[in-house]
């Protein structure tokens, strides 16, 4: 109880501070329209986190990278992905822009957003993985890499069919591909790196510190069952019924 009691004060803190960022964020964004459309997804997170906090509360570091992930999209939806001034505030503190010292042509603000969404959310999305399906070893990896890449495509398209239906300037805007015509395959990459990252992380720690590691790796990569699926299974499933076989 105690746990859960710091859980609780712990992931309402993280509320508190997610509200400021917020509140800053919807104050005057330089296109109110994008900061509605992108705002629309982060009301869907906190309906889908506020339902299940007791039938599956995360961890404190989940709750963290969310917050984190969060506050990054907050500062993109107030300035619109393709213009935070990330160039200025690097001026006004070391004299030159971080465009020209790395030679960027395009702001990139919205590329560290995706390749965080890979790197931030993908252990919060293990986390349910497991807890759900219970997966163990090689797929306890490999599944939160997988939705996290699925996800990343599932919003690309998203962005696309918004892009369409809006049109305009608002549409480019929530777009955001600043003329790259492989935007859209660039952004998955680099969400795919970053859960590739956080979960070669995760492995290497639990390796570390799980004393059945190897085994419970090996154990989930043998055959379960022998028997084929398919129409193999229908025909079972018939016999079960007692539809006749052919």
């Amino acid at each position: 109880m105690a746990v859960l009691r710091s859980r609780g004060k712990y992931v309402l803190a993280l509320f508190g501070a997610f509200s400021v960022v917020w509140i800053w964020s919807a104050i005057a964004p330089w296109h109110p329209s994008d900061w509605l459309l992108e705002n629309g997804l982060v009301v869907a997170a906190f309906v889908v986190l506020f339902l299940t906090r007791k039938a599956m509360p995360l961890s404190k570091l989940s709750y963290t990278l969310i917050f984190v992930y969060l506050c990054l999209h907050e500062v993109g939806s107030h300035y619109s992905y393709s213009e935070v001034p990330y160039d200025a505030w690097f001026q006004s503190i070391f004299g030159t822009t971080l465009n020209e010292h790395f030679g960027f042509q395009r702001n990139h603000f919205d590329r560290l957003v995706h390749f965080s969404y890979g790197l931030l959310l993908s252990y919060p999305i293990r986390e349910v993985v497991l807890r759900l399906g219970g997966m163990r070893g090689f797929w306890g990896y490999f599944l939160p890499l997988d939705v996290t890449m699925s996800t990343s495509m599932i919003y690309e398209l998203i962005e696309w069919a918004a892009a369409v239906y809006f049109g305009g300037e608002l549409g480019e805007a929530y777009l955001g591909t600043q003329g790259d015509v492989w935007d859209a395959h660039k952004d998955m990459t680099l969400a795919s790196l970053g859960a590739l990252l956080t979960m070669c992380i995760t492995a290497a720690v639990n390796g570390y510190l799980q004393r059945d590691f190897a085994r419970e790796w090996s154990d989930s990569l043998r055959v379960k069952r022998s028997d084929p699926l398919g129409e193999a299974a229908i025909a079972r499933m018939r016999a079960e019924r007692g539809v006749e076989v052919d």
